[in-house]
């Protein structure tokens, strides 16, 4: 009789290992999907900034403005101030 539970016991083993091996390739090639997905959705954000980046810049040119206005065009009023403080 015991030798019977042991056969019982090494075929459960057996049922249980081929159970979680299979259980293990399921998550993996899901795992696997949503990875795929996940770049997919990744690379089209990543164009759809580009095509936005595009857009924005297509727009300043349109507008004549080339980026934001330079630090220099904001500070010649007041390196005109102080000039003119010198000169005084």
């Amino acid at each position: 009789m015991d030798g019977h539970d042991t056969d019982d016991s090494k075929q459960s083993t057996a049922d249980m290992t081929i159970f979680v091996q299979n259980l293990l390739q399921q998550m993996q090639s899901r795992f696997q999907t949503m990875s795929d997905s996940i770049i997919s959705k990744i690379d089209e954000m990543g164009s759809r900034i580009d095509e936005l980046e595009q857009s924005i810049n297509d727009l300043r040119a349109e507008m004549g403005q080339e980026g934001s206005p330079s630090p220099s065009a904001t500070l010649k009023p007041k390196e005109d101030t102080k000039a003119a403080d010198a000169s005084a």
